[in-house]
């Protein structure tokens, strides 16, 4: 019984040690972006389900400034400004124009990106991987909410540069989603109305308003 006793104290202390250095490592992640006035990333996207037979691939790029980002993929620019997302289609047409809800906890926004970790995980180190010469530690993030529909995450980190490698979302329907950063780049200059919809430039589109 004393055995059985000391190894469970050792495993409990092996796992709030890893939950610290999971939680302290994305910390520093954090605090890094944070002291950034802009960021841009050019990435990949990836959906995955076997047992559907679904396999897409996609790139696309985003330009954050705390809140505020434009987003392009899958020939769609989503523009949110701080209050108001806007959903342009070219192909279509069309702009859908909606505020922004907050209340989509497992939706990872742009601008939730590289923060949404702060807050409704627990944190597991998990596998380091050597990818190009980089060292990547991978932190396993569980949802703390039962009801989430994500299983769990697996979040890429740089050791050297403290910024986010990939992230690989597991759902409880089996669909993966893998978004791996391509280019990172911050503090570049960008123009003062590039979060700012400008209605001239679509008087011919349809324009959907949600409440």
């Amino acid at each position: 019984m004393k055995k059985f006793i000391t190894l469970l104290l050792i495993t409990l202390s092996v796992n709030i040690f890893a939950q610290n250095k999971g939680k302290a490592l994305l910390n520093e992640v954090s605090e890094k972006v944070k002291s950034y006035e802009n960021i841009s990333i050019d990435f990949k996207y990836t959906l995955e389900n076997i047992s559907e037979n679904i396999k897409q691939e996609t790139k696309g790029d985003v330009i954050m400034e705390g809140e505020k980002y434009r987003l392009n993929i899958l020939g769609v620019t989503r523009l949110f400004d701080g209050k108001t997302l806007y959903s342009i289609s070219t192909e279509d047409e069309e702009v859908t124009i909606s505020s922004d809800n907050e209340d989509e906890n497992d939706a990872i926004t742009p601008s939730k990106m590289l923060s949404f970790y702060e807050d409704g995980y627990m944190y597991e180190l998990d596998i380091v991987q050597n990818i190009n010469g980089r060292k990547i530690q991978y932190v396993k993030l569980i949802p703390i909410d039962s009801d989430s529909e994500i299983k769990n995450i697996l979040l890429g980190v740089d050791t050297q540069t403290k910024h986010i490698y990939n992230l690989i979302q597991i759902g409880k329907n089996g669909t993966k989603t893998t978004l791996t950063v391509n280019s990172f780049k911050t503090n570049e200059p960008i123009s003062k109305t590039l979060f700012t919809f400008d209605a001239n430039k679509y008087k011919d589109f349809y324009i959907n308003k949600l409440d």
